[in-house]
């Protein structure tokens, strides 16, 4: 006999939060793209290039987070929860591509150093200081829980970092008149991305290949469900993610003095959801009077 349940879908609407940090990052690229022409800064530049992707990589976070909340149906009987995985690898490629392209340019730069205006990209990289920071904070009390909303909160974190760094590069170099150190601090702004985004990309294809999610610890399931009271042995125990932030369950239980009832099989989902954070759970018991053919793949 199985047991199934669906526990309600708890979450905040990041609708607003999503519209508000694309409108803001997409103004600053535009402000921060042009200054940095103007000024001739690559560390500008490269910063516009890197807030560019994360506009691109907002929309699809946002995409994500809204296809993980349609209703299943027929076709898709989980919903669409791995559109969220989908999101967050895509965020981490397209990253990818936008460090390759300053490093590039960075290290030509470190060959043929050019004078920028340091007031400008003080200016302008203080501004990227509040809105990194805004968006990022609009982010955080969903970043972790969820593997989406926390790729897009760890990327406005990081750039509200990178841009603090650049407004302490544009101090130095109207100090100094450094002018190799504009480069320098795109370097520092490549390896900073990259940091994040080898974790975001790593985590979120773990997901996709129905790892185990961090936060849940196989064993201390398994031991749970050992120690119920009328259970000898459990086998084909499973879990897997079905979005960056809700995780299944299925298994198998023997109890040789037969089912237990509703009731039990309702306080054991809700402890596995209390406790574990599984919001889907699959329960089927047997009293172990024939073998189940699972068994033996367990």
């Amino acid at each position: 006999m199985t047991a199934h349940t669906h526990p309600h879908h708890h979450g905040a609407d990041y609708n607003r939060a999503f519209a508000i940090g694309i409108a803001l990052n997409t103004l600053f690229v535009l402000v921060e793209a042009y200054y940095g022409w103007l000024s001739d800064s690559l560390a500008l530049l490269s910063d516009a290039g890197h807030n560019l992707s994360d506009v691109l990589g907002l929309l699809m976070a946002w995409g994500g987070f809204y296809l993980a909340r349609l209703r299943p149906n027929r076709r898709h009987t989980y919903g669409w929860g791995r559109a969220t995985m989908m999101a967050a690898m895509f965020n981490a490629l397209i990253l990818l591509v936008a460090i390759g392209g300053i490093v590039w340019e960075a290290i030509d730069r470190l060959s043929h150093p050019v004078p920028v205006q340091g007031g400008i990209v003080m200016l302008v990289a203080g501004i990227g200081v509040a809105v990194n920071g805004v968006t990022a904070w609009l982010f955080m009390s969903g970043n972790r829980r969820d593997l989406n909303l926390r790729g897009a909160f760890l990327h406005m974190a990081a750039d509200a970092l990178v841009s603090l760094g650049i407004v302490i590069a544009g101090t130095i170099f109207i100090l100094t008149g450094w002018a190799w150190l504009d480069p320098a601090i795109s370097l520092v702004v490549a390896l900073v991305i990259l940091i994040g985004t080898w974790d975001l990309l790593r985590r979120s294809l773990y997901l996709s290949l129905d790892g185990v999610p961090a936060s849940i610890e196989l064993d201390s399931v398994r031991n749970y469900l050992s120690g119920l009271p009328g259970v000898s042995d459990i086998h084909d125990l499973h879990v897997w993610a079905t979005s960056t932030s809700e995780s299944a369950l299925t298994v198998h239980l023997i109890m040789p003095d037969g089912h237990p009832g509703d009731d039990f099989l309702c306080n054991i989902m809700n402890a596995l959801h209390r406790d574990f954070d599984i919001e889907h759970a699959t329960i089927q018991v047997e009293t172990g009077n024939q073998p189940c053919v699972l068994s033996a793949h367990t």
